[in-house]
């Protein structure tokens, strides 16, 4: 248990140092690793919406399946399984990437942007704290996708066969993706740094079982804190490099790419953590989990990437001016049909969380 809290540690830390040093290098201000955004910003880049400031093909993503594919590949740990639901989990997923879009990020960029002093972000992890808690009580009653079934290799190869290639294409310099001339889409680091830093946290997280949700569950349902440590050590980390690099500002206004409307970055959260709990994992375990042949876990991702889309083709995304009004509506429907989603889903077991799981292929 000792080396498992160390690699989880490892993996938070690390995080939180490669984080300040894509910022460092070019991307956006607390915005180092966040998967929400880069998922959104590549759904831009492959001309899904058509929101010009956050469109660009996200070396880290691409870096993260490929890291955590070769880990689960060469420690024999790589297993395609799934039809555990899988158009409830996209259908999820999609709804989730609004809460992260109202809120503007996901749970590692709501802890990276804590630790660059954006107190909006503290509001914003209360919510998700609320949301993990409501999801647990439906994992508590039962609630399942039904149990996963092994499935043909070439099923889960797909998935990590892709990012590789776009990979590889991003390498070499291909012009055809949509990029953006402004905004946060038009900040980056250099690709081959950004691929490299996706690749580090793919190896880490894919041994580690790293999961920001995983770990609030973990404590609320078994007071196990050894996920929750990599949660600390991101935000400790992260908070030492903005410190070091003069990027440390404490207070609500003014913060990169925010808003102050407390009210909702504390529900998207909500529904972000609600929907997550279910979905068993956060946007960066969902992603490791596919790499790892989860076919489940693929369409979820394929889930968020599709709600970045609708959320800025129809102006549900917030931005650093507050949450539109068609956003406001979004998240409160999105929060009725999770809670729906969660009592149709809920059966008794004698199984406390109904087949869901941060874990291997979970």
């Amino acid at each position: 248990m000792k080396s498992k809290k160390f690699l989880v540690a490892v993996t938070g830390g690390v995080l939180g140092v490669l984080a300040i040093l894509l910022v460092k290098l070019g991307n956006p201000a607390n915005m180092g690793y966040c998967i929400a955004c880069f998922l959104r910003d590549i759904s831009g880049g492959m001309g899904f919406h058509r929101t010009d400031t956050v469109q660009y093909i996200r070396p880290e993503i691409f870096g993260l399946v490929t890291g955590a594919f070769l880990a689960a590949f060469f420690t024999k740990e790589y297993k395609a399984i799934g039809g555990s639901g899988p158009f409830a989990r996209f259908f999820l997923a999609f709804i989730a990437m609004v809460g992260m879009l109202v809120f503007l990020g996901c749970p590692v960029r709501a802890v990276l942007r804590l630790a660059g002093g954006d107190l909006n972000a503290g509001v914003g992890i209360l919510g998700l704290i609320v949301g993990v808690y409501i999801g647990i009580q439906f994992l508590n009653k039962g609630f399942s996708f039904g149990k996963a079934i092994n499935q043909h290799s070439v099923n889960g190869y797909i998935f990590p066969a892709a990012a590789i290639i776009l990979m590889i294409l991003l390498i070499s310099g291909v012009s055809f993706f949509f990029t953006s001339k402004s905004g946060p889409g038009s900040m980056h680091a250099p690709v081959v740094v950004s691929g490299a830093a996706g690749l580090i946290i793919g190896i880490l997280a894919q041994r580690s079982r790293f999961c920001m949700i995983g770990g609030i569950r973990d404590f609320f349902l078994f007071r196990d804190t050894h996920l929750l440590i990599g949660f600390f050590s991101l935000l400790i980390f992260a908070f030492l490099g903005n410190i070091t690099i003069g990027a440390f500002k404490l207070g609500f206004a003014g913060q990169p790419i925010a808003h102050t409307d407390g009210v909702w970055n504390f529900l998207g959260m909500v529904l972000t953590g609600t929907a997550a709990t279910l979905l068993g994992g956060c946007p960066l375990r969902q992603i490791i989990a596919a790499s790892e042949g989860n076919t489940d876990c693929a369409i979820t991702v394929i889930g968020f990437i599709a709600g970045a889309a609708f959320a800025h083709n129809f102006g549900l995304a917030a931005s650093p001016k507050g949450v539109p009004m068609t956003g406001q509506i979004a998240t409160v429907i999105g929060l009725a049909v999770v809670f729906l989603i969660g009592l149709l889903g809920t059966y008794r077991s004698s199984s406390v969380v109904g087949g869901v799981s941060c874990g291997r292929n979970g």
